[in-house]
């Protein structure tokens, strides 16, 4: 399990939506980090040959700052935290629940929430956010028409798991970042419920004269839709082009906390919109056929005014509102369902968090 976790801490998403690999630490607590493990080390083999020379009635002497050398390197490793990571906190209780799928059944999407106001809003410097435009539900049958997509996505469990597991897998073989890793490693960051995170934009990776870069996520397209189907590029680029005139093109597959309840943590992925177009797109796979209901998608509160981070704030980086308590008859749990497989909305116009339980597969996110 350390292993898989140390895995997953190195992986970040980078600047423009490519993914990275990035070290856990940075040189200069590498190299810190390596020097007090040598020390300790060190310290380990001098200390076991004075206990062969201790007699048994010589007290011991405690070690230095009164705190023990596995616990000083320990706080000397700042771990960096995934994107998606920020959806929840593990500060607050995240109680098990029994019975998910009956804990979400009863809740409702709230599509009519009233919009929510922060208390320093000044409305004559903000701008307004038109009421009906904050999230839209879209179908997949509305872009990739004639195909019977829509059904065939909701109502056949092995279409969708294949369909998942043929886009991790071409991403995963097409992002440098993942390049060289050992087969162990591989396999453990292409377990289903391992969250794995890339780029959308294929266009970049066909440079060399390669005419397909998801090739699996082609076949089971062609598979499952048949000839007509489009090619799992097109898939990738078609839902791609949701997120507007200037995207990042960042791509993951987030699955989260699942079987727990957990507090909602609201926040904004970027606060910007470039163009004052650019949106998220969630794709939802259910954990059931045919399923109509929540618990797939992220929630959302629908702002009264833009919300806009600040010019200091680094781009690419979540704007988090640690201890914002929103009151349930703001928060809309979006639908998913037959003919509403994906939601888009502006970052600038909601706040979002994970949902308080989970119940999907995944959510992948197109930025």
């Amino acid at each position: 399990m350390r292993r898989r976790s140390a895995v997953k801490v190195a992986l970040s998403a980078c600047i423009g939506g490519a993914l990275c690999f990035q070290p856990a630490l940075p040189t200069h607590q590498q190299s810190q980090h390596n020097h007090l493990n040598n020390l300790s080390a060190s310290a380990d083999s001098s200390n076991s040959n004075r206990r062969r020379k201790r007699t048994s009635d010589r007290p011991r002497r405690p070690p230095p700052n009164g705190r023990s050398r596995a616990r000083t390197t320990a706080t000397a490793i700042e771990r960096k935290r995934a994107p998606h990571q920020f959806d929840h906190t593990k500060e607050e209780p995240r109680p098990f629940t029994d019975c998910p799928e009956t804990y979400v059944k009863q809740q409702s999407a709230n599509l009519d929430a009233p919009l929510f106001k922060f208390s320093d809003d000044d409305a004559e410097k903000l701008t307004p956010v038109k009421e009906g435009t904050h999230i839209q539900s879209i179908s997949l049958d509305t872009l990739f028409p004639n195909l019977s997509f829509s059904k065939k996505f909701c109502s056949d469990s092995t279409f969708r798991d294949d369909l998942r597991n043929s886009m991790r897998e071409d991403v995963f073989n097409s992002t440098p970042a993942y390049s060289g890793m050992s087969e162990k490693a591989r396999s453990m960051l292409l377990l289903p419920d391992s969250s794995l995170q890339g780029s959308w934009n294929c266009r970049q990776f066909t440079s060399d004269g390669e005419l397909l870069r998801m090739k699996k996520l082609t076949a089971v397209l062609k598979q499952y839709l048949g000839e007509d189907a489009p090619t799992g590029d097109a898939f990738m680029e078609t839902i791609g082009s949701l997120c507007g005139s200037k995207p990042s093109t960042h791509w993951i597959d987030i699955v989260g906390v699942m079987d727990r309840r957990i507090p909602h943590s609201w926040h904004q992925d970027t606060g910007r919109s470039h163009n004052g177009d650019t949106k998220t797109v969630l794709l939802g796979f259910s954990k059931e056929d045919n399923y109509n209901g929540v618990g797939v998608f992220s929630h959302a509160v629908k702002l009264k005014f833009e919300r806009v981070a600040d010019d200091e704030h680094p781009p690419n980086v979540p704007v988090v509102y640690p201890g914002l308590v929103i009151q349930d008859e703001y928060i809309v749990k979006p639908n998913f369902s037959q003919g509403s497989e994906l939601i888009v909305f502006s970052d600038v116009d909601t706040l979002h968090s994970a949902p308080d339980v989970a119940y999907r597969s995944s959510v992948m996110r197109f930025m």
